[in-house]
């Protein structure tokens, strides 16, 4: 009989366990039909066309009492087109999280603070035909890093900020500091971005977003490393069931302007799949240099979020 009870009680508390603890796979397929300068029309799977990237990732979170979390994410970008997978297996994200009361720390690979900074005012969803991080990046650099030590403060009343670190040995022997401060409430949207390498320039970006109900408006200034600087401005206007936005970024560097110019439209088929159509201009930073390899690019095409 006691034995009986102890199993019994044992199967209770392995089932309240697994209560607190959940996996879920979630992903992204998308496909369209490009065409640039130069190259005949295709299928694109990850391209500068596409509005995002394919992958497929799993998460999950543990509730270990007391308001504190331990999670994970591991995310692994797959071309749609092909069936193929990026070279590195979850290259997209992969990283161990704690959070609480305190905020959330989190290490290993993951999206910087500078990129979710740009992405609280970005108009397209930091979609692959950004004029804003093609023209920039984001604060002027990349949108991940590897062995990443990151802190998110806790949201105060809109207000939040995010910290992280790459060690000398973890970053080429420089180290790295990458950050945002953010307000994100209701229809107002303001960030600042920041990243320093250790012997090399800083890059900064200030954006804001105002959704006035009819129309959303965006715009930032944007100082890269190096001697590149300029702003962004843009625009989103519903049209019934349709979104349309225009995206302009202009750099000016030394002797050079450089404007790219976005045009899209998207069509919501439902929560979570929509369609797309988007032109992209990709300004000359001199001589015929383009940084997406051609001048004029067009793309037609579908995404769906499961």
């Amino acid at each position: 009989m006691k034995k009986s009870l102890i199993a019994l009680a044992v199967l209770a508390a392995s089932g309240a366990a697994m209560a607190q603890s959940s996996v879920t796979m979630y992903g992204v397929a998308d496909l369209s039909l490009a065409k640039s300068n130069g190259v005949s029309a295709q299928m694109s799977g990850n391209g500068v066309m596409n509005n995002g990237n394919s992958r497929l990732g799993v998460r999950g979170v543990e509730d270990l009492g007391g308001g504190l979390k331990a999670s994970f994410n591991f995310e692994q970008g797959i071309n749609a087109e092909t069936g193929a997978t990026d070279a590195n297996t979850f290259q997209r994200n992969a990283y161990l999280a704690l959070s609480g009361g305190f905020g959330k720390f989190q290490l290993g690979r993951a999206l910087n603070p500078s990129f979710w900074g740009v992405a609280a005012w970005e108009l397209t969803g930091t979609a692959n035909y950004s004029a804003v991080a093609n023209q920039f990046g984001f604060a002027g650099g990349p949108s991940r890093n590897n062995s990443m030590f990151m802190y998110t403060t806790p949201n105060m009343g809109g207000f939040s900020g995010t910290l992280g670190y790459v060690a000398k040995p973890d970053n080429g022997g420089n180290a790295k500091v990458d950050a945002n401060l953010t307000y994100a409430n209701g229809p107002l949207a303001v960030a600042l971005s920041y990243f320093k390498v250790k012997g090399t320039d800083k890059g900064l970006a200030l954006g804001a977003a105002y959704d006035f109900g009819m129309f959303k408006l965006a715009a930032s200034l944007q100082d890269a490393p190096g001697a590149s600087k300029g702003f962004t401005l843009g625009g989103t206007v519903p049209v019934g069931p349709v979104a349309l936005t225009l995206d302009i970024a202009r750099e000016n560097g030394t002797g050079m302007k450089n404007t790219d110019v976005l045009v899209e439209a998207k069509y919501a088929l439902s929560k979570r799949t929509f369609t797309y159509a988007a032109y992209y201009k990709d300004g000359d930073a001199g001589g015929g240099v383009y940084k997406t390899g051609a001048k004029n690019h067009l793309g037609l095409g579908i995404r769906h979020n499961f």
